[in-house]
């Protein structure tokens, strides 16, 4: 007949497991209580720095025949953006701002036909202006003009008022 005897390590690990297990517990419970019954006590504070206007001016190209605006025709406005902020600027998207004008030699030049279509906003492409700089921007095929331009047109510049979203 075989005698069982006992294995004095099979216990040794029963017990070290379930002490192990109890401490975890323990442990867990005792890191949620801390955790949800703490309070804590502070204070705070930021500046909003005031953001400087950045500047558009805008008008049609037409100096090569590429780029002249035409009754029924569109052409590319050219912008120069400068940013005065010590901090670059991200042009997010353009909008019209007024009635396009012609130059000052065209003086009669009364009803121009000339409309800005800006891009759609967001910019597929985002535009940076560094701090401190200018820079130049194409929006192709943003200017048409329709058939009611004046004859008192031809050869004008156009004044495209332009706004533009930034975000620092």
């Amino acid at each position: 007949m075989k005698t069982l005897s006992r294995n004095p390590r099979r216990g040794r690990i029963a017990r070290t497991t379930a002490a192990t297990v109890a401490l975890c517990i323990l442990g867990g419970a005792g890191t949620a209580y801390a955790y949800w019954t703490t309070t804590g006590i502070g204070g705070g504070s930021a500046t909003n720095g005031s953001m400087q206007t950045v500047t558009v001016d805008a008008l049609v190209a037409g100096d090569t025949l590429q780029t002249s605006l035409v009754p029924g025709g569109t052409a590319d406005v050219i912008l120069r953006a400068t940013n005065p902020n010590a901090h670059a600027v991200t042009v997010y998207g353009f909008a019209g701002n007024g009635a396009v004008t012609a130059d000052a030699a065209h003086a009669t030049c009364t009803t121009t036909g000339v409309t800005f279509t800006p891009p759609p906003a967001p910019l597929a492409q985002p535009v940076i202006v560094q701090a401190n700089t200018s820079i130049l921007l194409t929006l192709e095929g943003a200017a048409s003009m329709s058939a009611a331009s004046l004859s008192a047109c031809q050869g004008a510049q156009f004044k495209v008022p332009v706004t533009l979203e930034v975000r620092k």
